[in-house]
């Protein structure tokens, strides 16, 4: 195996039905049934999204003010996690939700040496709560965590098969990179994650896998490091 620890970023939208808010039933099993084999062959952590709940960017017109909108997508991230896990466990896999917020009747507090110990044992480890800070992404969180607890990768997990130079669903003649330089994918304005997210890997040199979530198989050859997607590295 390539990898020994991965992070893995899952959007809030995995987990909804298509063109539908909030938490689906059974597209929530569908993710955890795809996490389920991972933790048999490396030790597993999840970052996860909250826009299928709340999300800042498409609740401007709301009038709430951006620091409060935030938290709300943070406590969303935390719905999603308890899902998530109620999901893994309901499925036989060991998993805890460690938080960047306070929140101990719902998780663990996010504590470095404690959620490495988790993985040690085993333990799917899902971080919610984001960073904790508004004005952040869970792009950001998932890099900042998959470099605290040293993962070997952090695979982003979207609706399109990796990285194009143009929209793939506006443009059919949109190329699809299977591998990219993190200067590359700067110079070229590619949108691979976030900018504050990028510079985090960029900086430490940890490579993200970009691929399609919904392919079947996927994330399982993500995983064993098999060419799947957009590998972009140093």
């Amino acid at each position: 195996m390539p990898y020994k620890r991965i992070m893995l970023k899952l959007s809030g939208e995995v987990f909804s039905a298509k063109n539908r808010d909030g938490i689906d039933h059974t597209s929530l099993m569908n993710v955890a049934r795809q996490i389920v084999p991972l933790a048999a062959i490396a030790q597993v952590v999840v970052v996860v999204g909250g826009g299928n709940i709340w999300r800042y960017r498409d609740t401007k017109e709301s009038g709430i003010e951006r620091t409060v909108s935030d938290a709300m997508g943070m406590l969303a991230t935390i719905m999603n996690s308890v899902a998530l896990q109620s999901a893994l466990e309901s499925l036989g896999t060991h998993t805890r939700v460690l938080s960047a917020i306070d929140v101990p009747q719902l998780a663990e507090a996010f504590i470095k040496r404690r959620a490495q110990r988790h993985l040690e044992k085993g333990r799917v480890v899902i971080c919610a709560g984001g960073t904790g800070n508004p004005y952040f992404t869970t792009d950001s969180a998932a890099a900042l965590r998959a470099l605290e607890l040293g993962c070997d990768v952090l695979l982003k997990a979207t609706n399109v098969n990796g990285v194009y130079d143009k929209d793939p669903k506006r443009y059919r003649s949109a190329k699809l990179y299977t591998e990219l330089t993190y200067r590359a994918a700067l110079e070229q304005h590619l949108n691979v994650m976030d900018q504050a997210a990028f510079s985090l890997c960029s900086d430490q040199k940890l490579p993200i896998v970009v691929f399609n979530f919904f392919k079947k198989g996927a994330l399982l050859k993500a995983v064993k490091g098999e060419k799947i997607g957009t590998v972009v590295h140093g």
